[in-house]
């Protein structure tokens, strides 16, 4: 099957505009008469259950928590990026377009991006007209800040909590329809696999978390939007529950799966602190605004820290080395999260690392503290202030800012950042890879499409900071819902979906064989015993860098424990329950598989790009290095096992911005 990104012919700034113009439309009266389902209830699957059910057609919402407002978005903390300029400082969509692209490493697909930067200023007035309480500045402007590889500011927030504030904007507008009757809300269920009939995706089939009931559910089109896969790591910044198991079911389907190697390494999360720890915590990335990353300049400063013997604060400004700012002048601290991950492992792994496992760099807010105090007593007029009054005068415009993410870092790790530096260590946060789609986010089956985290469209081997939220709410809110109309404007004379069809009877004993085999199976290792070893072959053979030797190990290892899992794993309860192990057996399962598959497109793309670094393709400065003839989408097809998976390749071409060495020196 040959790849067809469907982008519309024309010059870039008129693609999205034209393509609205031409496009089939489903008239009001039909729309009553056209089921859909929306896997995942996040802030992409949320907005875009909420603006299909407003233009009328029937939704049927599906969520594993218990409500839509616990989806793992609730925890994107810094921002969400838009070019509206409010700043003055030069931005503008082609500004977005381009630092998005050039963030990705160029290994984006350019009309998507652009159309993202297009809608994204949409985004804000949508949110604001919802009640989202994004911060404003002194004269009740909303106020901006910057994020990693960018000049400007563009990223609006609302203090630490900016994906809390706009998934509750998306699910009021939910709960409007839900009370209209037009979304049919599932809440504790979990999609376990896709139904195709005659080729097109016409259902799923679901598991009630709680009672454990097997269900058939039908519509015109299947919409996934269940996040990112980085749990696959086990430790992640990701919520426990958050699993690849709806994208990996529709990619066994038919569906290709894009770029699995590209994931993000955060570089600002709270260190690892032992071998039973279940997950990580991130710190935005807006600290990097106000905060800066050093390490002791001296490896005997260094261990004498690890050891107790030093502080950090014991240690003066010319005997600290402030590295990103160092090797990087132009950006500073804000150079993109590939960069400044890797920048902390190079530091760590030189023996500079500041806890007790040397995996940890500073991140300082003395010098803001100082910068502010002063500066609001002049605001205040205070003459010859104390240095006790700059540093209260310091700290509360901190607080201002980031006072939340500054508490939750004391109550996890028991310092006061205000007074000691943070410690921050990078961590597996968001997953550029997933699902392959076009231009109008239809996977390789019609009637499937996936938005949001779930698809690999937007943002090449890197994200930018603040911009998932953004491309969440642009696919759901303001491209999806006029896309999926053009495909279903087919389908107004089809009628209401049968789930009486032996396509479903087919796919619901695919799915109770498999619930029946772990129940039954007398196995003596839990589910977490494979997902933390997983978790370790993914972290030493492809987490921050990756190289040869490491990767075919890794495939090996992968298939290896695999095999074991299916032999051995043991599900303690009953299928007809509420039942966590069950439901992590079958997500492992999918780790398991997905995990090779990301392994074998490491060791296929022989380039470092963005997040994917391989050892033998750098620099000489150590920076990455990437190759012209891997210009271009992975998109795996599923034709059994991981390793016997086929390649297509969707060449990417750049017409609107030159590829060259990204610096961000």
């Amino acid at each position: 099957m040959a790849l067809d990104s469907k982008v519309p012919k024309g010059p870039i700034q008129d693609k999205w505009t034209d393509y609205k113009n031409h496009i089939n439309l489903v008239n009001p009266a039909n729309k009553r008469h056209i089921d859909i389902i929306v896997v995942g209830t996040g802030l992409a699957g949320g907005s875009a259950a909420a603006t299909l059910a407003e233009l009328g057609y029937n939704v049927k919402a599906f969520a594993y928590q218990d409500s839509p407002r616990r989806a793992h978005s609730i925890a994107a903390q810094g921002g969400i990026n838009a070019a509206k300029n409010y700043q003055g400082d030069g931005d503008s969509t082609y500004r977005l377009f381009y630092d998005t692209v050039k963030g990705g490493d160029y290994r984006s697909r350019e009309a998507n991006v652009y159309r993202l930067a297009e809608v994204s200023t949409n985004i804000i007035d949508q949110c604001v007209a919802q009640g989202v309480p994004f911060a404003r500045d002194y004269g009740g402007l909303l106020d901006n800040r910057s994020f990693g590889g960018v000049l400007v500011s563009r990223t609006f927030y609302a203090k630490g909590q900016t994906g809390q504030q706009l998934l509750l904007g998306a699910y009021s507008a939910m709960n409007r329809q839900i009370a209209r009757g037009k979304i049919e809300m599932f809440n504790r269920h979990e999609m376990l696999d896709v139904v195709k009939v005659d080729g097109k995706a016409r259902g799923i089939i679901a598991r009630n978390l709680i009672t454990g009931e097997i269900e058939r559910h039908s519509a015109h089109a299947v919409v996934v939007a269940t996040g990112g896969y980085g749990n696959v790591y086990f430790l992640s910044t990701n919520a426990m529950g958050s699993n690849v198991t709806a994208a990996w079911k529709i990619h066994k389907k038919g569906a290709y799966f894009a770029n699995p190697c590209y994931t993000q390494i955060h570089p600002t999360c709270i260190p690892r602190s032992g071998d039973y720890q279940s997950k990580l915590t991130l710190m935005s990335e807006s600290l990097r605004n106000d905060g800066r990353i050093w390490v002791p300049a001296k490896l005997e400063d260094a261990k004498a820290i690890r050891e107790g013997k030093k502080k950090p604060t014991d240690l003066s400004e010319d005997e600290r080395d402030y590295y990103l700012e160092r090797r990087y002048p132009a950006f500073g601290n804000l150079v993109p999260r590939d960069v400044a991950s890797r920048a902390a492992k190079e530091r760590c792994d030189a023996g500079f690392g500041v806890n007790a496992t040397g995996e940890a760099v500073y991140l300082d807010f003395a010098d803001a503290i100082q910068r502010y105090g002063i500066e609001q007593a002049k605001i205040h007029n205070i003459s010859n202030p104390s240095k006790e009054k700059i540093y209260d005068l310091g700290k509360a415009i901190v607080e201002a800012k980031y006072g939340n993410l500054f508490q939750m870092y004391e109550k996890i790790v028991d310092q006061n950042p205000y007074k000691t530096p943070m410690m921050i260590y990078p961590a597996v946060h968001y997953t550029m890879g997933g699902v392959w789609v076009d231009y109008n986010l239809m996977t390789t089956v019609p009637g499937l499409y996936c938005i949001g985290e779930a698809n690999f469209s937007d943002h090449g081997a890197n994200r930018l900071g603040a911009s998932a939220l953004m491309q969440g709410l642009a696919d759901g809110y303001f491209v999806l819902p006029y896309t999926i109309g053009d495909y279903l404007a087919d389908d107004i004379r089809t009628g209401k979906i049968s789930t009486d069809t032996k396509e479903f009877e087919e796919a619901e004993k695919e799915v109770k064989d498999k619930i029946d085999f772990f129940i039954s199976n007398k196995g003596s290792k839990s589910v977490d015993y494979f997902h933390k070893k997983l978790g370790k072959v993914m972290w030493d053979k492809c987490g921050m860098s990756r190289n040869e030797k490491g990767l075919k190990e890794a495939i090996k290892e992968i298939k290896e424990i695999r095999e074991e899992f299916w032999k051995d794993v043991k599900v303690t309860g009953h299928a007809n329950e509420m039942n966590p192990e069950l439901e992590k057996a079958g997500r492992v399962a999918d780790f398991l598989e997905l995990g090779e598959l990301f392994a074998k497109d490491a060791l296929v793309r022989e380039e470092s790009a963005g997040g994917h670094f391989r050892e033998e393709y750098q620099t000489e400065e150590g920076e990455a290095k990437r190759m012209k003839e891997f210009q271009f989408v992975s998109a795996w097809e599923y034709v059994g096992e991981p390793s016997e998976a086929k390649l297509h390749k969707e060449e990417l071409v750049y017409e609107n911005i030159e590829v060259k060495e990204r610096s961000y020196k």
